[in-house]
């Protein structure tokens, strides 16, 4: 359905390699549309899979005649984007791009501070165990398709929507699902109200709501999705969903509501419940999401999670915990100036739950670290120092020094998590190849 739909489009995406941005290129060229890339890191792993290709950004890059999509994270001084504007070519920001297509197909849209690419990934693969074959576009590789994006024959699309911008606003979802609600981008939001209002406003736009499992959610209309009995286990949860049993192999209470959610959603699309449910019971997760990288030297896991807000590592070291490690090791790397300055204080309370912990410096992402001095990883160490009741906790600004020191210190039955949205995971990935 719609395959040829966008033939004789030419789509230049600048910023190409990322998570949200490969994948509308993916769709894009599912479509029909002629797809051009560039990116500062020509190697995206997404790109690799897809048979996409990236180049160094320059203004002689952009096709003649053809749209430049951009994202939030790409400047308005950026070369392609200043060569797209003297020659009178149409600038697209990839929530615009996003929003068209979700207005192809009725739409799964899944929001929320945390869980929304794990839920949206438990969507298309229970839909798919459904034999419904989604689109879909999900900020991080769904484990069982081996993509963040594809087109699908099925009826229905999945999107991941994000709130960081604002941008979930200019989609079109059928059915939206909410899976919780906190301040994160303090760049975008004000207060919490604001925040909610947003929210608010995504979901009023839908005809069906799901809300996730949070207490804290009942401030928003919608049918809340919860999971019953929950038992945890090394190998995962189970529990049942309008009395539907369910087998999760990923572990971590979280999960259960996460699926809990995602389940609703695929019920109200039309799958059948214990259908879908059952395709949970092989469901492997999703990229950078308690992702198992491999073990050390010592014998030790290394376990690679994209936990960016308190709430996520708090709930990533209690899912460790459920898979009964000697101890619980957490390598924490902040994730932008702004979020480290407002958090600091929660992130070391949420870290001095583990074990034995390792703060290295603030990931910047698009944050300039001299419109913020003063603000580094070592705010967050001290934290977690303060927090941590005696136990170690080491401030390694760069990855050499952290990499020497945890070879020093880890021992097999170790679990390490390396937890961050910036490239902590190369780090998990430097101590498995080295062993």
């Amino acid at each position: 359905m719609h395959e040829g739909l966008w033939s004789g489009r030419r789509l230049h995406f600048v910023g190409i390699g990322g998570a949200g941005m490969s994948g509308l290129a993916i769709v894009a060229r599912a479509l029909g549309a002629e797809v051009t890339g560039s990116d500062r890191a020509p190697d995206s792993p997404y790109l690799a899979r897809s048979g996409l290709t990236a180049v160094a950004h320059d203004a002689a890059n952009v096709p003649d005649g053809a749209e430049v999509v951009y994202s939030s994270a790409i400047p308005a001084d950026n070369p392609e984007r200043a060569a797209a504007r003297e020659r009178g070519l149409r600038e697209l920001h990839r929530a615009d791009l996003l929003g068209e297509i979700t207005r192809l197909r009725p739409t799964i849209g899944v929001t929320g501070t945390h869980g929304k690419t794990t839920s949206s990934s438990m969507v298309v693969h229970a839909l798919r165990g459904c034999g419904m074959d989604p689109g879909y576009l999900v900020g991080g590789e769904v484990r069982s398709t081996g993509s963040n994006a594809g087109w699908g024959t099925g009826e229905w699309l999945v999107v991941e929507a994000d709130e960081s911008d604002r941008s979930l606003l200019k989609l079109a979802p059928r059915i939206a699902v909410l899976t919780n609600a906190e301040l994160d981008h303090h760049a975008t939001y004000a207060s919490q109200r604001d925040v909610d209002e947003t929210f608010r406003a995504f979901l009023a736009m839908a005809d069906e709501v799901v809300l996730g499992d949070e207490p804290a959610l009942t401030r928003f209309p919608g049918r809340v999705a919860r999971p019953e009995g929950v038992e945890l286990s090394p190998g995962g949860s189970r529990f049942s969903v309008d009395g539907v049993p369910v087998a999760l192999p990923v572990p971590g209470a979280h999960n259960a509501r996460n699926a809990a959610a995602a389940l609703a959603a695929c019920a109200l699309a039309g799958a059948d419940p214990a259908a879908a449910a059952a395709a949970l019971a092989d469901f492997g997760g999703a990229g950078r999401r308690f992702e198992e990288v491999g073990r050390t030297a010592a014998g030790a896991l290394v376990v690679d999670d994209y936990a960016h807000h308190p709430t996520e590592v708090r709930a990533t070291i209690a899912a460790a915990r459920t898979l009964a490690p000697r101890r619980v090791v957490a390598v924490f790397q902040p994730h932008l100036f702004s979020r480290t300055r407002h958090q600091y204080r929660e992130f070391g309370a949420a870290l001095a739950a583990a074990d034995l912990v390792a703060v290295l410096d603030v990931y910047p992402a698009r944050e300039d670290p001299a419109d913020h001095p003063g603000i580094t990883g070592r705010l967050v160490a001290a934290a977690a120092a303060d927090a941590a009741g005696g136990r170690t906790v080491a401030w390694l600004p760069g990855f050499d020094e952290a990499e020497r020191w945890l070879r020093g210190e880890l021992r097999e039955g170790d679990l390490l998590l390396t937890l961050g949205a910036g490239n902590v995971d190369a780090l998990g990935r430097r101590l498995v190849a080295g062993s």
